[in-house]
């Protein structure tokens, strides 16, 4: 078995979460990494590599396009973009039709700029975002060039709005949420998101959680 695995992240816990769990599972001393971070609201795959010279490599998952199945409610944003935050309800009297939706994706697809959350995990001066954003400090976010593949629309029933997105690596589907919302001149926040692909490992080949200790077993260090 690879050192270098498919994890199934559930909702509720951090990447470095994960990343300990398995550490109390091979031992303290073993070297163990992940690549891409998920947030704690988000499920999903989660490549973990476990010794040192599979963590060596895990930075070349990293660059590897992922997919995602993102919920998006619209007529309301959040502070954080994402369903943790702080609401504002939109008055909204003419709800988005399913064409009006559509037509704009392709305004999303591409290399495009793109700000992130306050509420990330990018350094400004040496310090978390989200850590400035907590003490209530402002702060200036930079916006930066991404890649989005392609999204697809899979359901719409107001306010809810479920798509697949496929992107290259440092999109925030959060902001993607929140810039779809803004774009339909209606808010929205990011209410459900999962990762079910981040390069050739897949979300029907990940590791469950109760799975892990009999999975590791097997794992050479």
């Amino acid at each position: 078995m690879s050192n270098i695995f498919a994890f199934y992240k559930p909702k509720g816990i951090t990447s470095n979460d994960a990343v300990q769990k398995v550490r109390s599972i091979v031992g303290r001393s073993v070297k163990v990494g992940h690549a891409g971070t998920l947030d704690p609201l988000a499920q999903g795959v989660l490549v973990i590599a476990v010794g040192r010279e599979a963590t060596k490599k895990i930075s070349e998952v990293v660059k590897k396009e992922k997919e995602y199945i993102a919920e998006i409610t619209l007529g309301s944003e959040s502070s954080t973009d994402d369903a943790e935050g702080e609401k504002t309800l939109f008055n909204v009297s003419k709800r988005p039709v399913l064409e009006e939706i559509i037509k704009i994706f392709p305004e999303f697809i591409g290399r495009i700029k793109q700000m992130p959350p306050i509420y990330s995990a990018i350094k400004i001066q040496g310090r978390e975002a989200y850590k400035y954003a907590r003490q209530g400090q402002e702060i200036k976010m930079e916006s930066r060039e991404v890649e989005i593949k392609n999204i697809e629309l899979l359901e719409y029933a107001w306010p809810l709005l479920k798509i697949k997105v496929l992107s290259c690596p440092g999109v925030y589907i959060r902001s993607l949420a929140r810039d779809i919302g803004k774009k339909l001149g209606v808010g929205g926040y990011l209410s459900f998101l999962e990762r079910t692909r981040v390069g050739d490992f897949k979300k029907e080949d990940a590791v469950l959680m109760e799975n892990l200790p009999d999975f590791l077993k097997n794992i050479k260090i």
